[in-house]
């Protein structure tokens, strides 16, 4: 009698990808980094109502929209999670994910640590990826060299960033960006993805 030693096809399941983290961790850079070698991957983009900056390109920056449409997709319950800020809201919709998974691809989004609680609600078969500095000091560092904050909105944003990092627990994988060695952290989310790719069991994304 003949054995058949060969393996079974596992048809791959597309996966949602969750990075979040406080503000100065280098979230944006570490998916810069790996949005020029990933495959199979297409970022979301969060969508809002505040007008484009120089520079900024719809669809790439972010997907720039009327606030009535806004409006209209939280009608609809299009977004995962939506906040306002400074007057203006922001969401990553649905059907952009939708339209992914269609397409057997892989989905990957940036959302603010607030809004991670409400995903998991949502999608708990998610992939959630915290990236975080080395230690709050370094994070000071970086904020600093920004430029960007007077004295008391830095000490609001370490405040929240401290209040942030406590909410790690919610994560599956944590990545710690040390600021100089930028493609170890890329790589290491790289390693996340394919790690998740090559469960026997894997998770099963339902929007």
């Amino acid at each position: 009698m003949t054995v058949d030693h060969s393996v079974p096809y596992l048809p791959r399941t597309p996966l949602l990808f969750v990075v979040s983290g406080p503000s100065g961790a280098g979230k944006d850079s570490v998916l810069a980094g790996l949005k020029k070698t990933a495959e199979n991957l297409q970022f979301i983009t969060t969508m809002t109502t505040r007008k484009p900056r120089a520079g900024e390109v719809d669809g790439v920056d972010y997907t720039f929209v009327s606030p009535e449409k806004f409006e209209q997709l939280k009608a609809q319950n299009e977004f995962l999670e939506y906040a306002q800020v400074y007057g203006n809201w922001y969401g990553p919709p649905k059907e952009a994910i939708r339209q992914a998974l269609r397409q057997a691809k892989d989905a990957i989004l940036r959302v603010d640590v607030q809004g991670v609680a409400s995903i998991k609600k949502i999608v708990p078969e998610a992939v959630f990826i915290f990236i975080m500095p080395p230690s709050l000091s370094e994070l000071e560092k970086r904020l600093k060299q920004r430029v960007t904050e007077t004295p008391v909105e830095l000490a609001l944003r370490l405040n929240t960033a401290a209040q942030e990092i406590a909410q790690l627990p919610l994560f599956d994988y944590v990545v710690v960006n040390n600021g100089g060695s930028l493609h170890v952290a890329v790589n290491e989310l790289k390693a996340i993805i394919l790690a998740e790719r090559c469960r026997v069991h894997p998770r099963k994304i339902l929007l």
